[in-house]
């Protein structure tokens, strides 16, 4: 059985896959950035839900880097956690050094 780490980086090697992949970068560095600030606040989902007011499963949807969630809904997550929402922008030439 093949594993995916293993074809992720066979698949890296096609600058078309690279690009997609790279365009897809931004939504996954959100979202991995949410599951780590809910884990060192030490809450579980449906601790996290609770204190933002909303479901356990719209936590997972927001968790799970499918869509970007709007300004509103980063603020009510950066206090349910005890964070500071902080939002930059970069130059797009330093971005596409990076792929």
């Amino acid at each position: 059985m093949t594993k995916i780490k293993d074809l992720h980086a066979k698949w890296m090697a096609d600058k078309e896959y690279r690009k997609e992949y790279g365009a897809l970068e931004e939504e996954f560095a959100l979202a991995q950035a949410i599951i780590e600030a809910r884990v060192k606040a030490g809450l579980t989902q449906e601790q996290l839900a609770e204190r933002m007011a909303t479901s356990q499963s719209a936590i997972a949807r927001l968790e799970s880097g499918r869509s970007i969630p709007s300004a509103r809904t980063l603020t009510r997550f950066a206090k349910a956690t005890g964070t500071i929402l902080r939002i930059s922008f970069e130059s797009e030439k330093k971005a596409s050094l990076l792929l």
